[in-house]
Formats: structure tokens, C-alpha cells, sequence
């Protein structure tokens, strides 16, 4: 796995994949040629709706359903948003205590839901009879902890909730197709290395039919060109009438990125990052954990500036430091940060 540093023009001591990744190279080739072709009058509308609809089979792939249940946009509130709109007044959401917000702040802007909190491992128990939906983060931002999915989908089965799930931290180094969710949501400017901008879900069709599509325009038809005015609403039939109409420069660079993670094999992906995280762990006297996300209690920042003074790019999240190891790392940042540390 290591082979695939010579795939980044950067990566040594970046421990940031959390925060933001870095593109590979057919990433990087993809933004710049798009780039061109914008500059000399040469970009197509059409080709980057083909561009699109290939990113999405990639999308699909990643996180192992079909096409026509993933809808594209640009951030994962948008599509939160959409649950959180077409929610049923007083309807009971419940989520993890102190989860990133876009998978919380929609519900909170809606005064006539009941949103309840639970800590990580309390969340499968704490689905109720009249809970509607489940909402969190397949991996949490702040502390690298990862949710017990399947126990959450049967708890949630039980009670008849809808279950949403956002694996923004998670695709890209923790396999992701065989979550038994109704909206499953990602961003792909992190573990996924694509350019700000390029989101996705996957929509059940039980949750498709409760969803309204607010968002709707030129984009959520079947035939997008044919849909670009009114006096009629065109949708289509399945999940991309949900689609925001694309940014298009995002997606050139998403649609390499996306087929580039699509082709790699998953499970080399996770123990490579898995094992260097654990041996990082190893290094600060930490049992292993099952993250490639490494955070410990840092609340004056002391150990996230050794790691910057020495040229380590990490970030702090929540009183702690925060490490992220990936592709393009492997044992030499290791020690570079244990190092940095005095371990």
C-alpha cells in the first residue's frame, strides 16, 4: 500500500485526511484539464453532465447500491435538510451527543421536532417506539469513534425508524457498502480526495417516497435539459430527482477521485491506514483502536503545536489533537510524529 505515495504530489507528514485530502494524481490531472477547457472556450455543459453521471456509478460503487439511488449535491446539510424538512411535526430525531453538526443543526432549525441526544454507545438502545429517525455519523469528527451501524439498523428496524447515516469521515478507508440505512450521506473533499463541493447520498426507496424535494430545479428531472423551465415541475423517477444542480469544476476533479478510490481494493485501504494508526497509538502508550482517525485529550493545544512546530500538519478538534493516517502515509510519519511528541 505504501506504492501509493508516488500517486501524491504531497503526504509526508500530512496527517490531515480528516480535515482535507490530498488529490492523486488523476485528480490533480483532472481539475487542471478541466481548467483548460474552461479557459479556451472549450468546456461542455454536456460533458460535464457525462462527467456527473460517471462520478455517480463510482458513488454507487463505494457505497454498494445502485445508481439510481444515489442522489449528487454539494454539501451533506443539504441533504440532511431534506429529511429534517419532511419530517412529520413533533416527529422525535435522534442523535449522537456532540456530533458534527450538518447531521444535527437541520433537525435543531425545526422548533416543532424533538430531538434527543445520546452519548456513542448508547445510541442503538436509545432508539424509543416513537422515534422517526436516527441521524449520525458513521465516524465521529472529533474522536475517531466508530458506531456500531448494524446494531443501530436492527434497533432502528424494530421500532420502524428511518435511519440517516453520514460516512464523510469513513468512505474512503472504512468500507461502506453494507450499511443498512435509508439516507446514507457523504461529502468527498476528505478520505475520498475530491474538491470541495462534491457530495452524495444514497436514498432508500422508503425514505424517497416521505422525502419532498425542496431543492428541486433544472437538475432533478430525468432529462435535465428538457427540465431547465416551468410552468411544470419535472422530477425524476428515482433517487437524482434529489440531485442540486452539480458545480460543475468540483466534479471534474470528484469524478476521478471517486473512480480512483472505487478501483482500489477496500480492504487493503483499511488495514494499511488501521495499522498506522495503531502503531502511532502504540507510540503514545494507547491501546489500538479500530480508527485510522488518532485523537487524545490536548485542551491547551500544547501537542498539536510540537506537531506543527516540527512540520506535522494535524488539527484539534473538541480539546483534543487529531491525527488522520491514509494513503499517502505510512511508518515514517509515524515516527516523524511520535517524535515530535518526545516518543
Amino acid at each position: 500500500m505504501s506504492t501509493f505515495r508516488d500517486r501524491f504530489a504531497a503526504g509526508r507528514g500530512y496527517l490531515a485526511a480528516c480535515t482535507l485530502g490530498l488529490p492523486a494524481d488523476v485528480t490533480r490531472e483532472a481539475v487542471l484539464a478541466d481548467l483548460e477547457r474552461w479557459a479556451s472556450g472549450t468546456a461542455s455543459a454536456v460533458e460535464y453532465s457525462a462527467t456527473l453521471e460517471r462520478a455517480r456509478g463510482h458513488a454507487a460503487t463505494l457505497l454498494g447500491v445502485d445508481a439510481a439511488r444515489v442522489a449528487t449535491g454539494s454539501q451533506v446539510s443539504v441533504f440532511t435538510g431534506l429529511a429534517a424538512a419532511s419530517a412529520p411535526a413533533g416527529a422525535e430525531v435522534l442523535c449522537i451527543d456532540g456530533d458534527f453538526s450538518s447531521v444535527v443543526a437541520p433537525f435543531l432549525a425545526r422548533s416543532d421536532l424533538r430531538v434527543r441526544h445520546v452519548p456513542l454507545a448508547d445510541l442503538a438502545d436509545g432508539v424509543r417506539p416513537d422515534t422517526w429517525m436516527v441521524s449520525y455519523s458513521l465516524v465521529q469528527s472529533a474522536t475517531g469513534e466508530i458506531a456500531d451501524a448494524a446494531s443501530v439498523a436492527d434497533a432502528a428496524q424494530n421500532a420502524g425508524a428511518r435511519v440517516l447515516v453520514d460516512t464523510t469521515q469513513a468512505t474512503g478507508w472504512l468500507p461502506t457498502t453494507d450499511l443498512d440505512a435509508d439516507l446514507i450521506v457523504c461529502h468527498a473533499y476528505k478520505w475520498l480526495g475530491a474538491p470541495r463541493g462534491a457530495a452524495f447520498a444514497a436514498v432508500s426507496g422508503r425514505l424517497a417516497d416521505e422525502l419532498t424535494p425542496y431543492t428541486a430545479g433544472w437538475y432533478s428531472g430525468a432529462d435535465p435539459w428538457s427540465s431547465c423551465y416551468g410552468p411544470d415541475l419535472h422530477l425524476a423517477g428515482d433517487a437524482t430527482r434529489f440531485d442540486v444542480s452539480p458545480a460543475w469544476h468540483a466534479w471534474a476533479g470528484a469524478e476521478a477521485a471517486l473512480g480512483f478510490a472505487a478501483s482500489l481494493d477496500a480492504a487493503e485501504v483499511h488495514d494499511h491506514a488501521l495499522g498506522l494508526a495503531n502503531a502511532f497509538r502504540g507510540r503514545l502508550g494507547l491501546d489500538a483502536g479500530d480508527s485510522a482517525i488518532v485523537a487524545w485529550p490536548d485542551a491547551e493545544g500544547a501537542d498539536l503545536a510540537a506537531l506543527t512546530a516540527a512540520g506535522i500538519t494535524a488539527s484539534g478538534r473538541a480539546g483534543r489533537a487529531r491525527v488522520a493516517f491514509h494513503l499517502w502515509n505510512d511508518l515514517e510519519d509515524v515516527e516523524l510524529a511520535a517524535t515530535a511528541l518526545g516518543r
